[in-house]
């Protein structure tokens, strides 16, 4: 019989631009690790019953903010999930530390040019790209949050590796606890 290897007991919380990976990659962590997954923006949408991008528009992105504050608050006490929440969640003051310790941060690290390509491929509309020139609007997002995103404890580049690579990190420090570079 082989020994299981006994897991971090916090969240693993995604974190990086739009169009990094954070559902994506999410969900295949979460099947690996038997945890459940959770996505805020379909979370913010089903209790609020309209899109986040109708949200935005009808309440603004302050409203939008306090909602994923307050998720992020009902989640501190539940047990331990794999979450994804948007690329603007780092910008509340005090989520990262309503998480963690024990829960650990990990940034899926993207460039702006290409999440830009990555989310033109889809369909979901982004509120904050709604905008004149998305692509300068994108690169503002990144110069404003990346301090942000390197309070990550993992860091993994997900334009260099394959998914399976970017996997198997987060896994890795689900496992083993220790921060490191991907």
């Amino acid at each position: 019989m082989s020994q299981l290897i006994p897991q971090n007991d916090g969240h693993l919380v995604l974190v990086g631009l739009p169009g990094a990976g954070k559902s994506t990659i999410g969900r295949v962590v979460a099947k690996r690790l038997g945890r459940p997954f959770l996505d805020f923006d379909v979370e913010i949408e089903r209790r609020v019953g309209r899109s986040v991008s109708r949200f935005f528009a009808e309440q603004g992105e302050s409203a939008f903010r306090e909602m994923e504050v307050a998720l992020t608050q009902e989640l501190a006490a539940a047990p331990p999930m794999v979450l994804a929440p948007g690329g603007g969640w780092v910008t509340n003051v005090g989520v990262i530390e309503l998480l963690r310790p024990p829960g650990r941060i990990v940034h899926l690290r993207v460039s702006p040019e290409e999440a830009m390509r990555r989310l033109s491929r889809s369909r979901i509309v982004r509120p904050l790209l709604q905008h004149a020139d998305p692509q300068a609007r994108m690169r503002q997002l990144w110069e404003t949050r990346n301090a942000l995103y390197n309070r990550a404890d993992l860091t993994v580049d997900v334009e260099v590796l394959t998914s399976q690579q970017v996997t198997d990190s987060i896994v890795a420090l689900a496992h083993e606890g220790t921060p490191g570079i991907g």
